[in-house]
């Protein structure tokens, strides 16, 4: 008998008949003598709902007040999730983060997982139930309730299997996989069959919407094997597993765009030691993540730094790097929102050469201009103007035959 984890987002339990479709399905793996562990998002809007609730109350509400109030959708989720899973005539008992003890930091809204205890859910699994759990939240040392970010099911799904050391995760979505590019900005993009953790957790980074990038992160360091599927057919998704010599011959897997970050840009800074580490100093004190950074050439003793943040801590970053410009003498702080990161990902980046050159000349052709650019070894990211984000992704696309069905090696 094996244990599997699954995971349903918001669309899955979008409505009562959704729920119960679920429920059905669980119930099919049950009956295929699986032990199941079943996670479950808020209904479709719902978090929407409560955050919109909260904004009619407080212009600025306290974080820790908006994880009390959005983890209500998890627990309507579980409790009738559970009861149409009873009604098929099968056990099932629903626990909250809380109570099967998903223990996290202090960092509301946006909390890292410390331990996961799974006393309760083993106990119940030896009575024969089918375990339900809430996404999204967890609990602090302290009883305070958390909550994993946008996303965080994913993440909630891949600890319980990892500390339960189950043999599979499945996370199933409105899609049914991974693909080569969003299909809805690039109609012929591929589902990819399998994809490395490493290629995963660039394109959840880079903005592709299928899982959590920290839910890929944590797969990698456990070893979760993690297939991706659709909750609205039985058809087979994307592996997400350790990677291997098939993978490395793809040089380009996929095409991401994030539309979700903002760059700021600190004008005449002095350039000397400290300055840059007092500025994102502050900015990490304030949970802020910082993702690209660019520094320009010194001229007459300062420079320009530019960053980017996500675009919901754009308000309070601004708010935060103007009192800190004062401090360090910088002359003046800009901020675009405006501005989306297309990225191309793959790992056989490591060993080809030409890539970066064939991007920026698929770009250059299109006369999308580039303001930033960064790299690791398996990705290349471009900060261009938003409006010509899709473009973007189709022109790469494009280049890089992401729509064969073989694609096995680099051209240049």
């Amino acid at each position: 008998m094996s244990l599997i984890v699954q995971k349903y987002g918001g669309s899955s339990v979008a409505d009562v008949e959704r729920i119960k479709n679920v429920a059905r399905r669980v119930v099919e793996t049950k009956l295929q003598g699986h032990d199941l562990v079943v996670v479950v998002s808020a209904m479709a809007g719902e978090t929407d709902r409560l955050l919109g609730l909260a904004a009619k109350i407080s212009d600025a509400p306290d974080e820790r007040e908006l994880d009390v109030i959005v983890t209500t959708g998890e627990q309507i989720s579980i409790g009738l999730l559970s009861l149409a899973i009873q009604q098929l005539g099968h056990k099932a008992r629903s626990f909250t983060g809380a109570q099967v003890r998903i223990q996290t930091d202090t960092a509301h809204t946006k909390a890292k997982i410390v331990s996961v205890e799974v006393d309760r859910a083993q106990q119940a699994l030896r009575e024969g139930a089918i375990v339900i759990v809430a996404g999204f939240q967890g609990v602090t040392a302290e009883e305070d309730v958390t909550t994993l970010g946008r996303g965080g099911s994913d993440l909630t799904a891949v600890a319980m299997a990892a500390a339960l050391n189950a043999d599979l995760c499945e996370i199933y979505t409105d899609v049914d996989g991974v693909y080569t590019a969003d299909p809805n900005v690039v109609p012929e993009a591929r589902k990819l069959g399998k994809i490395s953790y490493d290629e995963m957790l660039e394109m959840a980074s880079l903005g592709a919407k299928v899982l959590q990038a920290r839910a890929v992160e944590y797969a990698k360091n456990y070893g979760v094997p993690v297939h991706v599927r659709s909750s609205f057919n039985s058809t087979q998704g994307t592996l997400v597993v350790q990677e291997d010599a098939e993978m490395e011959r793809v040089v380009v897997s996929g095409i991401a765009c994030d539309r979700n970050e903002a760059k700021i840009t600190v004008l005449r800074v002095a350039d000397r030691p400290g300055i840059a580490a007092k500025l994102f100093g502050r900015v990490a004190e304030a949970n802020i993540v910082v993702d690209m950074i660019v520094q320009n050439i010194s001229q007459d003793g300062t420079t320009d730094i530019s960053f980017t943040v996500p675009k919901s801590d754009f308000p309070k970053a601004m708010q935060l790097l103007n009192g800190v410009a004062q401090e360090i003498g910088a002359q003046q702080v800009e901020g675009d929102d405006r501005i989306a990161k297309v990225s191309i990902v793959g790992v056989g980046m490591r060993t080809h050469s030409g890539v970066a050159a064939r991007m920026f000349e698929a770009l250059a052709r299109e006369n999308i201009n580039i303001t930033m650019i960064s790299t690791s070894e398996i990705k290349i990211s471009c900060l261009i103007d938003a409006k010509y984000g899709e473009l973007a992704v189709r022109v790469l696309h494009e280049t890089f035959g992401l729509a064969e069905r073989n694609v096995v090696e680099d051209r240049a």
